[in-house]
């Protein structure tokens, strides 16, 4: 059997300080548990990259394209509406093989310093949560959410952080992860991704 290609794909993550305590939380949504891809998980908004956004992009480059598509799917997803300006490109992750469903997907934080409105579709998202990361990892560990893989490791790269400003500072003078770290599916120059 041959191995799936992975599609294209863009996560983002947003995340704010939290306007009752101390530290940082992230959006959270729900997806539904009918949808065979993650159904039932919590996960960042995030999804394919369109061919729409690869024709808008420059050049039709991955990245750009990519950027594009985190914007709609945040739109689509919670109703908030975020500019590629505030987009860190922070990790890259690629399905392993042998499994039926696989993406390679651009992931990016998106620190939110304006407070915002969480509107979602209850089709394809049917809740959402700001959490801290501290909670949602303790949430899932009591097995009160499920959260994919790469949404967990995120959750754990960003705990240590207490406001946004250290965690910008922190993602933007960070290498970017990539998993796995040989991966094919990413080569950022070749796709458009240049690095400051």
């Amino acid at each position: 059997m041959n191995d799936v290609q992975p599609v294209p794909a863009a996560t983002v993550v947003l995340v704010r300080n939290n306007t009752e305590a101390s530290g940082i939380e992230v959006l959270l949504l729900r997806r539904n548990s009918k949808l065979v891809f993650h159904g039932g998980h919590w996960v960042f908004p995030g999804g394919r990259i369109d061919a729409a956004d690869f024709e808008a992009a420059a050049d039709g480059l991955e990245y750009p394209a990519a950027q594009l598509a985190a914007i709609r799917e945040t739109r689509e997803e919670s109703g908030i509406e975020i500019q590629v300006e505030q987009l860190i490109h922070t990790a890259h992750w690629t399905t392993p093989p042998k499994l039926p469903r696989r993406f390679c997907t651009w992931f990016f934080v998106c620190p939110l310093r304006e407070s915002v409105e969480v509107s979602v579709d209850n089709a394809e998202i049917l809740d959402f949560r700001w959490l801290s990361p501290n909670q949602a990892l303790a949430e899932a560990q009591d097995e009160k959410l499920v959260l994919p893989g790469p949404t967990r490791a995120t959750l754990q790269n960003l705990s240590p952080h207490h406001d946004l400003d250290a965690l910008v500072q922190a993602v933007t003078s960070s290498d970017i992860h990539v998993f796995p770290q040989d991966s094919r599916y990413y080569r950022p120059r070749e796709m458009g991704y240049q690095a400051d």
